[in-house]
């Protein structure tokens, strides 16, 4: 048997390393990093780390240090004594800049001697629950900020995209309007007025902040505070509510008054007894106290009542029956409001810049930090807006309203608000939303013509019955006539609107879309949302329009299709006011923008069919020398509104005329004859613009002239820069008017206004081409009976 090979081992030699890195091409591994530089590192980080966090420590304690010094000036009676009145100077000749030192002063902003300063057993249970339900609902819970607020705010924000919901907490509210930085509102304010809220709520009880805060409010008309609210709102109401304890309690004066006349009234504490309705109105204002005005803004601060009257009873702090009879209670009215005395040469006017100043600044900056506020009004203008309405209207019986704005700078030069501000404060010609008749027809026409109808295309002027369209698509029957049932028979549109006829305009605005109509008024500056039923095309609205806007929305015209804004106005389709604002620390002057609404062309022709309207038509009153003038009249059913609304190249005037506290009929007022828009107003619109047009010469002729100081610093050329350019005027070949009609249309008298539901159809989307019209003079004013006339 073979045996099996013997098997040798030998040694192995030792095995090559195996060199995996770089692919195994044998290329040996990098050494270790060294263990010391990393540990040097972590050690640096841990030092700076360190560092940083006592730098965080020490920086929250020495701001909680630094606010724990601002709390004494929080004090409602420190902030009192540290205030300084903000004043309010014109704009003319003799103050062309903003100079307190040489500039009269028109206003002060009397914030102080309006306010009464109240404890906390002098307010209302009900107004405390209020604020705090639709405020800060957390308020007893929280030490100074809401994170969950806070929380539930930047959710909403970010759902909305949009700033939806505030998270600041009463206390920190309080902090915002008891600083003196108040527009600052950057990061490490916000973290301030957040670390000054804790440090506050350590030291003061919450009854002790929530009083100050309501005696640091801003209620709007003027009100400061909540006992001056109170009174504005409600002190002939709850003045007979009061029992004898708060018939007896004092008032917690901050100073001593200075006469008997500024002493607080010891007998009325209105903010004491206040029902839950009241309250909640109170405290939906605070949020925005323009916005939920009861009587500019009525439907929204209802809404807002009872948004916050639902809260109270949700949070358990009314019954039901309270609940349900609230709701029912009716707002304020306009003959209960009553605003605390102004200390102002034009109260009308400088109100209204009031309430522009608080939608840019908090009140206790307006009210309490000594701005110095250079406004728009030229007292030369005014005196003249005062003097054209008195010659015309003492001892008559209507009232008037005026506005004059500088087409150049949208800016307000003179307003009359109403006769007499003491007894009747309520602004007429910001707030005095009336029907305009037939003024409304210049927003039909430029409409037509941005369309492309052609000025002289001709038109039915008869009695007619028009077919609309309702709410619900369906088609209804719009019967249209002119006053006296006097018609041109058939007409151009250059007759039309010189005579006002009713039956054209009401044809062409139904053709045109009333809904087109409201948009483009709308964009031209009427804020007012207008109604768009068919008897909108006459002028018949379901909320009638200001004197304010209609001379803004005109001024559009003036400026051939241009709207002009104000980076300082509350929004950017209003005039505004004021044009600068300075203290040590604030400099705000404001800057003008132009935007087309519609073209050149559109802006100059119609203006040359609306000076027609001056030279042979309804407004023949407001005609001034050989002064390119154009404008329209209106008057509306039984003559209870009269308008003129018109200009020439320097400046928009609206006027109107009629009784301020209802609509009675001025049938037999002027010199026994009825008050049209081509009697009153365009008289005093006449008086006006001489007055104007003389001063203005007067002060070319100073400036050698130059450059004239008309108190916006813009030339304004003795001609028309527009003017018939590009168009041929129409001569005066119009049907004449019967005997003591001469300034009557064929229909500027309204017809009574349509359900708002009926609704014209959805507009057209497209944009129609600019037209190119190149009009010839109409022939002759139709080819019908001519003459005769409706209201103007």
């Amino acid at each position: 048997m073979q045996e099996p090979p013997t098997s040798i081992t030998e040694p192995s030699p030792t095995p090559a390393p195996r060199f995996v890195r770089n692919g195994g091409n044998g290329v040996p591994p990098a050494p270790p990093k060294p263990v010391k530089p990393k540990l040097k590192k972590l050690r640096l980080a841990l030092v700076v780390l360190g560092l940083s966090v006592l730098a965080l420590i020490s920086t929250v304690f020495g701001m909680l240090m630094a606010v724990a010094s601002d709390l004494p000036s929080l004090d409602n009676e420190a902030q009192y004594r540290a205030a300084r009145n903000s004043v309010l100077y014109p704009r003319g000749p003799d103050c062309p800049k903003l100079d307190p030192g040489k500039c009269p002063r028109i206003a002060k902003l009397t914030g102080n001697l309006n306010r009464i300063l109240v404890d906390e057993s002098e307010i209302s249970p009900n107004l405390k629950n209020a604020v705090i339900a639709i405020e800060d609902e957390r308020f007893y819970s929280h030490h100074g900020v809401d994170y969950k607020g806070i929380a539930r705010a930047l959710s909403q924000d970010v759902l909305r995209r949009r700033a939806a919901q505030g998270g600041s907490t009463i206390t920190q509210q309080f902090v915002k309007n008891a600083l003196s930085a108040q527009n600052d509102r950057s990061v490490f304010q916000k973290l301030r007025e957040a670390a000054l809220a804790y440090h506050l709520e350590r030291k003061w009880s919450k009854e002790k902040i929530l009083t100050q805060y309501l005696n640091t409010v801003y209620f709007g008309n003027g009100a400061y505070g909540v006992e001056a609210a109170a009174r504005t709102y409600f002190g002939n109401s709850n003045s007979a509510q009061q029992d004898s304890t708060a018939t007896n309690a004092g008032v917690t004066a901050a100073s001593p008054p200075t006469s008997e006349e500024d002493q607080p009234d010891q007998d009325t504490r209105d903010a004491s007894v206040m029902s839950p309705a009241d309250a909640a109105l109170l405290a939906g204002m605070i949020s925005s106290p323009s916005m939920y005005d009861p009587l500019q803004h009525p439907e929204a601060a209802r809404q807002r009542r009872d948004l916050v009257l639902q809260k109270m009873y949700d949070q358990k702090m009314i019954t039901h029956a309270e609940y349900t009879t609230a709701l029912r209670q009716s707002l304020p009215g306009r003959d209960q409001v009553t605003p605390p005395k102004v200390d102002s040469d034009y109260p009308y006017f400088t109100s209204w810049v009031e309430g522009q100043l608080l939608d840019q600044f908090q009140a206790p900056l307006v009210y309490s930090g000594g701005l110095n506020i250079q406004t728009t009004i030229d007292p030369e203008l005014q005196a003249a807006a005062e003097q054209a309405i008195r010659g015309r209207l003492s001892g008559i019986g209507p009232s008037a309203s005026l506005v004059a704005i500088d087409n150049d700078t949208g800016q307000v030069r003179a307003m009359v608000g109403g006769p007499d501000f003491t007894s009747r404060p309520f602004n007429l010609a910001t707030n005095g939303h009336r029907q305009p008749g037939s003024a409304i027809k210049p927003f039909i026409l430029v409409r037509a013509l941005a369309d492309g109808v052609d000025p002289n295309s001709t038109w039915v002027s008869g009695p007619k019955v028009l077919h609309a369209r309702n709410g619900r698509g369906q088609r209804v029957n719009f019967p249209v006539s002119n006053y006296n049932d006097s018609y041109l028979g058939t007409a151009s549109l250059w007759s039309a609107t010189t005579n006002s006829d009713n039956s054209v305009f009401a044809e062409l605005g139904l053709k045109t879309g009333p809904r087109r109509i409201a948009r483009l008024a709308g964009k031209m500056g009427i804020r007012t949302k207008l109604s768009t039923n068919p008897s909108m095309t006459l002028g018949g609205l379901k909320e009638g329009v200001t004197p304010l806007e209609m001379a803004y929305a005109y001024s559009t015209i003036a400026n051939d299709g241009v709207r002009i804004e104000n980076s300082l106005a509350p929004d950017r389709f209003s005039p505004i006011g004021f044009s600068e604002v300075k203290d040590s620390n604030l400099d705000k002057t404001t800057k003008v923008k132009r935007t087309r609404v519609f073209s050149q062309k559109v802006g100059e022709l119609a203006k040359s069919m609306l000076h027609l309207v001056v030279t042979s038509g309804t407004g023949k009153a407001a005609q001034v020398g050989s002064e390119f003038i154009w404008g329209k009249t209106g008057t509306t059913e039984n003559y209870g509104d009269a308008w003129f609304v018109g200009g020439n190249d320097d400046m928009t005037v609206a006027v109107w005329v009629g009784y301020a506290d209802k609509v009675q009929s001025m049938e037999t007022e002027h010199a026994g004859s009825p008050v049209a828009g081509g009697t009153f107003p365009a008289e005093i619109f006449h008086d006006f613009m001489t007055s104007w047009l003389g001063m203005r010469d007067a002060r070319r002729a100073a400036h050698h002239h130059g450059k004239p100081d008309t108190g916006t610093g813009a030339y304004t050329p003795t001609t028309p820069s527009t003017g018939e350019s590009t168009t041929t005027e129409p001569q005066t070949t119009t049907p004449q008017t019967p005997k003591n009609q001469a300034d009557k249309g064929q229909g500027d008298q309204q017809a009574n206004p349509a359900p708002d539901n009926q609704q014209q159809p959805p507009a057209d989307t497209q944009t129609p081409a600019e037209p190119n019209p190149t009009p010839t003079p109409p022939s002759g004013g139709g080819t019908g009976s001519g003459g005769g006339a409706s209201p103007g």
